[in-house]
């Protein structure tokens, strides 16, 4: 498989182990191997407050499980730019909770190649809205 095969594979699978529903709870040991173990998040909230990947996972867990009944979220476009053993990632999901509620997001990865796998580095996103659209033409 050419790089950028395996970045669009990880990042369209990445979600698939975060959805949850009512007697299925997300596979949080699948989450974990996109990212390096030291990964950093960057969630939507201001100001920043960066997370460690098991920061994260404990959030959901915490918050965002209590508050909503079901969770999917599913990539539907992205940018790659690669050069060599790097590359950094703009996808575009949409989120759908409780079973009705859709919205999107746009996230920014940075991946790294090791030992010929690519994995997550970093991932900071931000809910697209009014007053912060998905670009058209990426709806």
């Amino acid at each position: 498989m050419q790089d950028e095969d395996e970045i669009r594979q990880l990042i369209e699978e990445h979600f698939e182990a975060m959805r949850w529903a009512p007697g299925e709870p997300p596979d949080w040991n699948r989450f974990r191997q996109d990212y390096l173990p030291e990964a950093q998040l960057f969630g939507t909230a201001r100001p920043i407050q960066p997370r460690t990947l098991e920061g994260f996972i404990e959030r959901m867990e915490t918050v965002a499980r209590a508050n909503l009944q079901s969770f999917e979220e599913h990539t539907r476009k992205m940018k790659i730019l690669r050069f060599g053993n790097v590359a950094v990632v703009l996808a575009m999901s949409e989120l759908l909770e409780n079973g009705s509620e859709t919205s999107h997001d746009i996230s920014g990865y940075l991946l790294v190649k090791s030992e010929g796998s690519w994995a997550i580095a970093a991932h900071a996103w931000d809910q697209a809205g009014p007053q912060n659209p998905v670009p058209e033409d990426w709806m």
